[in-house]
């Protein structure tokens, strides 16, 4: 158990756990971001803080739904719970993609509606 945990506890998953982190605060500002921009009237924006999220979505989907910072973090513990390679609490690491997804839609097509109506 000891060794298990001094291995849990390296030094490249600590980087690659912490850089996880940043980067998935950095995409969930920009999903609650988005129809913050849109309410004010900033639609160029909102349009920027959908494409930034776009192209993670599009990592994601190239590599089968998961972050590629997942698979190096495998390579530094047999940990697997949900949380493994990111500082987030276990219940949020397990539903995140619902959460995050379900605000990204719904905050882009918020951002669709004002800018049509904005508009015309």
């Amino acid at each position: 158990m000891q060794a298990q945990q001094a291995h849990v506890r390296s030094g490249p998953l600590i980087a690659i756990k912490a850089a996880h982190t940043l980067v998935w605060a950095l995409f969930a500002g920009c999903i609650v971001a988005i129809p913050f921009a849109s309410w004010r009237g900033e639609h160029r924006a909102a349009a920027w803080l959908i494409a930034i999220v776009f192209v993670e979505v599009a990592v994601l989907a190239l590599n089968r739904m998961r972050c590629p910072l997942t698979g190096w973090a495998g390579r530094y513990t047999n940990d697997r719970r949900d949380n493994f390679d990111i500082y987030l609490p276990l219940w949020l690491a397990r539903h995140n993609k619902s959460i995050f997804g379900a605000l990204y839609v719904a905050g882009a097509a918020f951002a669709l509606v004002r800018w049509l109506r904005d508009s015309g």
